[in-house]
């Protein structure tokens, strides 16, 4: 039976290059010249160091720019408050989504059954299986979810017949 999956992850090497790539222009550019402006990552974790609140900006901005040149999709990222760390130094701690929330796979399961397409679709953890009789169908499901869900960026894998 034919059948693919729902999913909602990040290239985590493309990732990491625009991260390096953004460090990079960040300890070369004349406005950052003696700041300890830097991004650092621990697994689907970002902190971003700055001097002050404008430096900050300027920092998460330049790696929003490499993320966007690498293919890395923005909407993923999840800001959390910034924070004082001594003198006007600040941080901000940015978590990378990985994985489709439990009320976002509901939202689409509800989707593609409202939809009244012949497939099934089921919830294993993070992702949203879909299966079908034929490929047209499926077909369908993948345009509909595409069409529909354009909060979370969404990537079918796992197409097997």
């Amino acid at each position: 039976m034919p059948s693919f999956d729902i999913v909602s992850e990040v290239n985590k090497v493309e990732l990491k290059n625009a991260l390096e790539q953004a460090n990079k222009e960040v300890s070369t550019r004349f406005d950052f010249k003696g700041s300890d402006s830097r991004i650092e990552q621990k697994e689907l974790e970002l902190t971003v160091y700055a001097d002050d609140d404008f430096k900050l900006a300027q920092v998460k901005d330049v790696m929003l720019n490499k993320m966007a040149k690498r293919g890395v999709d923005v909407r993923l990222l999840d800001e959390k408050n910034k924070e004082k760390i001594g003198g006007d130094k600040v941080k901000q701690i940015i978590n990378v989504k990985n994985g489709i929330e439990s009320d976002l796979a509901k939202r689409i399961v509800k989707l593609i059954k409202d939809a009244k397409l012949k497939v099934q679709a089921s919830i294993q953890g993070e992702t949203v299986r879909v299966t079908g009789t034929k490929r047209d169908d499926l077909q369908e499901a993948i345009a509909l979810c595409k069409k529909q869900i354009e909060d979370t960026p969404l990537q079918f894998n796992n197409f097997r017949d």
